[in-house]
C-alpha cells in the first residue's frame, strides 16, 4: 500500500497529467474518472483498496468528499489550485520542521513554499520533527503566527489539521523549544 499512495499522492498533489487526468479548480476529481486513469495506464486499483489507501494514510493527506463520489489531496500541492478553504485564525505558534542545512537561507530570507504552493505549519511539535528529519539533520523552528496574523497575513487550514500561508518572513521565527 505505501507505493499506492505515494502514486496517489504525486498524482492528486503534482502531475495528474501522468494519467491522463484532470483535476477541477479545487483539486478534486472524480473516483470513478481516478480509478479509470490508473486502471488505462498499467496502475489498477479497486475502489476497496483506494479507501483502504485513504484510511491508512497515517498523515491524512487524502480526503473524500461529502458523498463518496470525488477525492483531492487534502494540501502539499505544487500545482496552482484553489482548494477552497477559508480563512483561519491560526494558534498563536505553530511548527516548521527542516533540515539544519537550511537554517541560513530560512534566517535570512524567510520560509518560501519552494515547489508547493504554500508553507506547512503544523500544530505538533513532534510532527513537525519528523518532517524536518525527511531532509537531513531535524531542526524544528517556531513561528509567531499572532504577530503574523496581526500584521495581515493569512493562515488556511487543510483537511488533515496541515496548517498553509504563503510565506513567513523571517522576523517571525525562532528555535522551538524542546
Amino acid at each position: 500500500m505505501p507505493n499506492q499512495s505515494r502514486f496517489l499522492a504525486l498524482i492528486l498533489r503534482h502531475r495528474p497529467e501522468t494519467i491522463d487526468l484532470e483535476l477541477d479548480t479545487n483539486g478534486w476529481v472524480r473516483i470513478d474518472d481516478l480509478l479509470k486513469a490508473m486502471r488505462r495506464y498499467g496502475r489498477p486499483m479497486s475502489r476497496a483498496e483506494l479507501e483502504r489507501v485513504v484510511s491508512a494514510d497515517r498523515k491524512g493527506r487524502f480526503t473524500l468528499s461529502a458523498d463518496a463520489t470525488r477525492i483531492r489531496a487534502a494540501q502539499g500541492h505544487s500545482i496552482e489550485l484553489d482548494l477552497g478553504l477559508p480563512p483561519s485564525i491560526p494558534p498563536d505558534t505553530l511548527y516548521h520542521g527542516t533540515a539544519r542545512h537550511h537554517l541560513n537561507a530560512i534566517f535570512g530570507r524567510g520560509l518560501h513554499p519552494a515547489r508547493r504552493q504554500f508553507v506547512h505549519l503544523s500544530r505538533d511539535f513532534e510532527a513537525a520533527r519528523s518532517v524536518g528529519s525527511r531532509h537531513g539533520k531535524a531542526v524544528v523552528l517556531s513561528v509567531d503566527c499572532a504577530a503574523m496574523n496581526a500584521q495581515g497575513h493569512v493562515f488556511f487550514r487543510a483537511d488533515n489539521g496541515v496548517w498553509m500561508t504563503a510565506t513567513v518572513p523571517a522576523r517571525f521565527i525562532g528555535f522551538a523549544p524542546n
